[in-house]
């Protein structure tokens, strides 16, 4: 099963670009080789660590997000371990947290569909219906107050 994985690792100040470029080809060769998909990387450049680690102070940052499997980031993982030029790395699986985000936003559309026939308004915001400067499909209306219940 295909799973979307964040990958961050920091490498060494010692390392040159051609250097931190071979690892981005050297872990997009193991994407390539175990069935993934490398979607994104971006090259955060040297920044300054937010503590010291062994005796660096700052480092460069890559992020990759990868869709594959299990055994691909235990491969990832293992080989960055190995790598002398990575000081730190974490791997994240990101598909769950998006999961829990969409059905948190249809649990709340629902919800507000309901109270909005509760209170006699159609299920859907009407254009212009709500207040200035909002978005009308984010907003909730948790916290709207018609006429009918100031009182």
């Amino acid at each position: 099963m295909n799973r979307r994985y964040e990958l961050v690792y920091v490498v060494s100040p010692e390392a040159n670009d051609e250097q931190v470029n071979a690892l981005h080809t050297q872990v997009e060769s193991i994407v390539q080789r175990m069935d993934g998909q490398l979607e994104k990387t971006e090259n955060w450049g040297r920044r300054k660590l937010a503590y010291e680690i062994g005796r660096h102070k700052e480092a460069t940052y890559v992020l990759e997000v990868i869709t594959g499997g299990g055994d691909l980031m235990k491969e990832i993982d293992r080989r960055l371990k190995v790598s002398d030029l990575v000081i730190r790395h974490l791997v994240v699986r990101v598909d769950e947290e998006q999961a829990v985000v969409e059905r948190t936003r249809a649990r709340r559309t629902e919800t507000s569909k309901r109270r909005r026939v509760a209170r006699g308004l159609p299920a859907e915001r009407q254009p212009g219906e709500g207040q200035r400067g909002e978005p009308d499909e984010d907003r909730d209306d948790r916290f709207d107050m018609g006429a009918e219940d100031i009182r």
